[in-house]
């Protein structure tokens, strides 16, 4: 039986979210969002799942992502730097910066860290390997 290798970061990773909103900006790209998603958002909000879909909502081949605003490519559900939806936001959001790009490589992760002030800060909290792998798909 071959054993699997333990991946680079098999002693954890140093990461606490701050807030700063950078994930949440700044560059084109998608927030995948499902149905229940949209529903959740919606509720929090305190409108309907088509108002929901209608305003904050776009269609990308048979998929569904967040609308960015235009020129500055903000996630819409950013303010202030700070995320308006926060205790529902998609999975994507949660899980961020434990996206298997990101923990490609010790290179892939330095070039995440230049963009999020919360990786491998002095201040942030180890996370265990078993923690980063609990986030994975």
């Amino acid at each position: 039986m071959v054993k699997k290798a333990l991946p680079w970061y098999q002693e954890g990773l140093r990461f606490q979210c701050t807030g700063c909103g950078a994930c949440c900006t700044g560059a084109p790209g998608y927030v995948w969002v499902t149905d229940e998603n949209i529903k959740e958002i919606a509720q929090y909000l305190h409108i309907t799942p088509e108002e929901c879909r209608r305003k904050y909502v776009k269609r990308v081949d048979n998929r569904f992502t967040l609308k960015e605003l235009p020129i500055s490519y903000d996630c819409v559900f950013l303010q202030g730097r700070r995320c308006t939806i926060y205790p529902v936001r998609p999975k994507q959001c949660r899980t961020f910066p434990w996206w298997k790009e990101n923990l490609d490589s010790i290179a892939e992760w330095k070039e995440t860290a230049r963009r999020c002030e919360g990786i491998d800060h002095k201040d942030s909290p180890l996370i265990s390997l078993k923690e980063i792998q609990s986030q994975l798909d």
